[in-house]
């Protein structure tokens, strides 16, 4: 009998109930297991310079040190491990933050099981996925701070062209890679292509952070 290499989930929340929740959750999926978990920032920092995770659930409010206090830690070490923060705070500016830090993704707290485990399992792929609380959040900002007559100018500032605005607009509303070749009609090969060219034309080096200086610029939308 072949043995499932389980991915590894370290959870970082100041809630008992929240850590013990979310624990319930992974014990009933055969793919995870929380290899450990923290109740404070520095204590998460403390552990992950032992631990080898796959992904990383990160509360964002904590006293003493915050979640994003907490990426940028990990940043600094040079970690690689992905983090979804996962909040009750559904706020603009704390939202492009932790994207703009790399965060993979960015839950509430009512989220459901299958959002949970489909964000996780993304996050583990370098992909990111938003719910459309979130994505509503950002952009219903954006729009209303943007003049109606220039929607898509921006665009061409960066030279972004039609497809890849396609794929940026698809990765802001958390469609994976699979999702985005199907809708287009191409490979998968070819929407990384596209993803490369994404980049290099923003001077980003993920989806999260392509996808907070697209929001920031006003480059992309979605509609409500």
């Amino acid at each position: 009998m072949i043995k499932m290499n389980k991915k590894k989930v370290f959870i970082v929340d100041d809630h008992l109930v929240v850590r013990e929740g979310l624990k319930l959750i992974f014990e009933t999926e055969e793919s995870f297991e929380v290899i450990d978990e923290a109740e404070s920032g520095e204590k998460a920092l403390l552990l992950l310079g032992q631990l080898k995770p796959d992904v990383i659930l990160l509360d964002l409010k904590m006293p003493k040190m915050n979640g994003l206090e907490v990426i940028k830690a990990l940043k600094e070490r040079g970690s690689a491990v992905p983090i979804i923060i996962l909040t009750t705070f559904n706020e603009d500016s704390l939202i492009r933050e932790a994207l703009f830090l790399g965060a993979k993704g960015y839950l509430l707290k009512d989220t459901t099981r299958e959002e949970l485990i489909r964000t996780v399992e993304s996050a583990i792929r370098g992909e990111v996925l938003l719910q459309p609380a979130i994505t509503n959040t950002l952009f219903g900002i954006k729009n209303e701070n943007k003049p109606q007559d220039s929607s898509d100018n921006n665009s061409i500032d960066f030279g972004i062209t039609e497809r890849e605005l396609f794929v940026l607009q698809a990765i802001a509303r958390g469609c994976t890679s699979k999702e985005i070749a199907f809708d287009m009609g191409v490979s998968e090969r070819t929407v990384k292509a596209h993803l490369t060219s994404i980049y290099g034309k923003l001077n980003v080096d993920s989806r999260s952070r392509a996808v907070a200086v697209a929001i920031e610029q006003g480059i992309i939308h979605v509609e409500k």
